[in-house]
């Protein structure tokens, strides 16, 4: 069952690498080099060919995992309105300040610069130890404020309130009973719910 997050998640991936030169990837979270990561996601693959188009670059806070760029978002390694586009997935959570990340990020997009975010908001504890802690979790509103600076704002949770619940439960690891809250969702009218396990979204400065 085609999942309207991983639609839009796809549509805006390719408007990234398509529109703009230059790529970082704040964290590492796309998971599509084996060489510069500490996981790597199969089901990206797709996403290579797409990578090789541009100047795409991991950054990263330790070069424990050989990212392209050692720095700290709470403080770029760019000059003010220099990069074509970010990508943060699943970092502003183990970050401390998430607020002045984005202001980071913000400052250092060029104006029309595309910044692509994932943040969880029902979502089990996850810190990794020695690497991250686990600080934050973030709703519809909070986002709003968060990135209210930028332009353009586009916005999708991720998982209905009973896919959530199953994926915070020992269920979540069967996928087809995640397929089954996903179905259940959708006959119920629960996909537009703010009870979602995150959200996905699209920035333009």
């Amino acid at each position: 069952m085609t999942r309207p997050w991983d639609v839009f998640f796809e549509e805006k991936m390719r408007r990234i690498f398509l529109e703009k030169k230059s790529v970082v990837d704040i964290g590492g979270g796309l998971r599509i080099d084996k060489e510069k990561n500490n996981r790597y996601d199969r089901s990206r693959e797709w996403l290579l060919p797409l990578t090789k188009k541009v100047d795409y670059k991991i950054l990263d806070k330790v070069p424990d995992y050989h990212p392209d760029i050692v720095g700290d978002i709470h403080a770029l390694p760019f000059d003010d309105n220099s990069q074509d586009a970010l990508i943060c997935i699943a970092v502003l959570e183990h970050v401390e300040d998430p607020a002045l990340a984005v202001r980071e990020m913000y400052r250092t997009l060029k104006p029309g610069g595309f910044c692509f975010i994932y943040v969880p908001f029902l979502y089990y504890y996850h810190a990794h130890e020695g690497y991250y802690k686990d600080f934050w979790r973030f709703t519809k509103d909070g986002l709003e404020h968060l990135t209210k600076d930028f332009s353009k704002r586009e916005m999708i949770g991720v998982r209905g309130p009973i896919e959530t619940l199953v994926r915070l439960s020992p269920l979540g690891r069967w996928k087809v009973l995640c397929s089954l809250g996903f179905f259940f969702d959708k006959l119920a009218g629960k996909l537009s719910s703010n009870q979602v396990s995150g959200y996905n979204i699209f920035l333009v400065k």
